[in-house]
C-alpha cells in the first residue's frame, strides 16, 4: 500500500514538472517573440549590417499603432543595416508627427501628402496647409498620395480621388520635389494622369509596386521609380520576377511600408515589434487551444510562416532585410549589390534642390 503511494506520489510529482516546464518554454517563446534580436537568423542579419546599406524608401512610423515605439524602432533597424527612413504622411492630422520625428531622427526624410483613403475627410485649406508644411520644411518630398479602386478605394469618390492626386503632383512638380505615388487597381488611370501631367524630371515612387511588366518601361519614361515592400510576395513568384526583370536598375528601390506589409517570411527571420496587440491576442489563443503539457505554441518562433500570423501583425522597419533577400533572389543577384545599388538609387531621388541625404 505504502509503495503504490510513494510511485502515485512521484507520477504526480513528474507531470505536475513536465506542465511546469511546459509553462516556462511557452512563457519564453512569448518574450521570444517580443524581443526583435533574439533569432539566430536576425543575429546573422547583424553580421551583414556592417556591409550593406540601407534605404527604407516608403514607411509609416508616425501611424499611431508605432508612433511611440519609433525610437526604438528606428534603432534596432538602423543597427541592421538600415541608413535612411522616408517616412510619408498621409493626411493633415499626422504630418506634425511626421516633421517632429524628422527633427529629432536626422535618419528620416519627411513627406507629406493627402492619401486617398483620407481624401473625404479633408478641410477646405488643406492644400495651403500642405503648402505651408512644404515651405517649413524644404527638405520634405511629397507623399503618400495617390488612387486607390480596391475595397477600400471604391467607397471613395473616385472623381475627388484624382482632383486631389493632380492638385498635388501639380505641386511636386513645381516644387522640383519626387512624389511617393500608391496605386491600387487603377493603374491604366495612373499612367493615363501621368502622361498627360509629365514628364517629371524630380522623379516618383510607384510604391509597393504590383503592377504588370508591360507598363514598366511606360512609367519609367515619365521619370518613374519602383519600390518594392513585402506585398511583393503575396504576387505569384513567376510573375513577380518577369515584372522586376523589366525595372531598369538605376529604378529599383526598397521599402519596408511599416507598420504595414509583414513580409511573409519564416517567423524566425522576422524583427516583430513589442507589444504588438494582435501577437498578444495570437499567443494567448495558442496557449488556450494547445494540449496540456504541449510545446506546440514555442515553435511559433522557429518554424512558423509568417503567413499564419495574425493579419494585423505590425511590420517592423529591420524587416527590410526580408524585401532584399526575397527581391535580390528574384533578380539572381546577391543581397549586398541590391542593397547598394538601391540604396544609391534612393539617395539619388531624395536628393533635391540641394538636399543631401548621404
Amino acid at each position: 500500500m505504502l509503495r503504490d503511494i510513494v510511485i502515485c506520489y512521484f507520477v504526480i510529482q513528474v507531470k505536475c514538472a513536465a506542465i511546469g516546464f511546459a509553462r516556462a518554454l511557452f512563457t519564453a517563446g512569448r518574450r521570444f517573440l517580443r524581443r526583435s534580436s533574439a533569432s539566430i537568423a536576425r543575429r546573422g542579419m547583424a553580421k551583414l549590417s556592417s556591409t550593406l546599406r540601407l534605404f527604407d524608401a516608403h514607411c509609416h512610423l508616425q501611424d499611431p499603432r508605432i508612433f511611440d515605439k519609433a525610437p526604438q524602432l528606428i534603432s534596432a533597424a538602423v543597427d541592421s543595416g538600415v541608413v535612411r527612413f522616408a517616412v510619408n504622411g498621409i493626411s493633415e492630422k499626422d504630418w506634425h508627427l511626421v516633421k517632429q520625428l524628422s527633427e529629432l531622427h536626422p535618419c528620416i526624410v519627411p513627406s507629406f501628402g493627402l492619401h486617398p483613403w483620407y481624401v473625404p475627410g479633408r478641410t477646405p485649406g488643406w492644400l495651403e496647409k500642405l503648402k505651408e508644411f512644404f515651405e517649413a520644411v524644404p527638405s520634405a518630398a511629397v507623399g503618400e498620395i495617390g488612387l486607390d479602386k480596391g475595397s477600400r478605394g471604391r467607397e471613395i469618390n473616385f472623381t475627388d480621388q484624382i482632383e486631389v492626386f493632380q492638385q498635388q503632383l501639380e505641386l511636386a512638380k513645381s516644387l522640383e520635389k519626387p512624389a511617393s505615388i500608391h496605386c491600387v487597381r487603377a493603374f491604366g488611370d495612373l499612367l493615363n494622369i501621368m502622361k498627360s501631367m509629365g514628364p517629371f524630371p524630380a522623379g516618383f515612387i510607384l510604391h509597393s509596386y504590383l503592377g504588370s511588366a508591360e507598363m514598366v518601361p511606360e512609367f519609367s519614361k515619365l521619370g518613374a521609380y519602383f519600390s518594392f515592400s513585402g506585398f511583393l510576395m503575396s504576387m505569384e513568384a513567376k510573375k513577380a520576377k518577369k515584372m522586376l526583370k523589366m525595372v531598369p536598375s538605376d529604378r529599383i528601390l526598397l521599402e519596408t511600408d511599416a507598420p504595414d506589409a509583414l513580409p511573409k517570411s519564416k517567423s524566425n527571420s522576422l524583427y516583430l515589434v513589442e507589444g504588438d496587440p494582435s501577437l498578444t491576442e495570437f499567443l494567448k489563443a495558442q496557449e488556450q487551444s494547445a494540449p496540456t503539457g504541449s510545446q506546440q505554441s514555442t515553435l511559433l518562433c522557429s518554424s512558423t510562416d509568417a503567413s499564419t500570423l495574425p493579419r494585423e501583425t505590425l511590420n517592423h522597419p529591420a524587416n527590410i532585410q526580408n524585401v532584399l533577400d526575397y527581391v535580390a533572389s528574384l533578380l539572381g543577384i546577391s543581397k549586398e549589390e541590391l542593397a547598394e545599388l538601391s540604396y544609391r538609387n534612393a539617395e539619388h531621388l531624395f536628393s533635391f534642390n540641394g538636399v543631401q541625404t548621404s
